[in-house]
């Protein structure tokens, strides 16, 4: 079985990345809901959850990565890296704040798209050329 083409590879890495994506966004979900319920405590859990989910994408990604070309495989990482880099950091921090605020820029709009769905999407769009 020969080992996969580049367009392959990243195919493969950007269909985990929407699915871990869909995950990470189901948590938030129900953490919102469960505050419009008056259960911080549950929201609080729920934001640290995705927080952890987004701090472990790099190194959960790091499988896929390793069947880049060496180029494509470093932007990626990198890419990926300041995600999770972020999640960290208000891990670090216990703000939940912080954590329900990962993936949105501070002009973010109800119905805009996060950062991460703006980044797979120029994945996509980019392919091999991704920078």
């Amino acid at each position: 079985m020969s080992a996969p083409n580049a367009a392959e590879s990243l195919a493969r890495i950007i269909q985990w990345l929407r699915e871990r994506h869909d995950r990470i966004m189901a948590v938030e979900a129900e953490a919102l809901r469960l505050l419009a319920a008056g259960d911080t405590p549950g929201h609080n859990a729920g934001m640290r959850q995705k927080a952890e989910m987004l701090a472990a994408l790099r190194s959960d990604a790091e499988p896929l990565l390793l069947t880049l070309p060496g180029e494509l495989r470093f932007k990626l990482t990198q890419t990926l890296e300041h995600f999770s880099g972020n999640a960290r950091t208000a891990l670090k921090l216990n703000s939940v704040f912080y954590m329900s605020a990962l993936l949105y820029p501070d002009t973010h709009k109800q119905g805009e798209p996060d950062n991460l769905t703006l980044c797979i999407d120029r994945m996509e769009q980019q392919g091999e050329h991704f920078a």
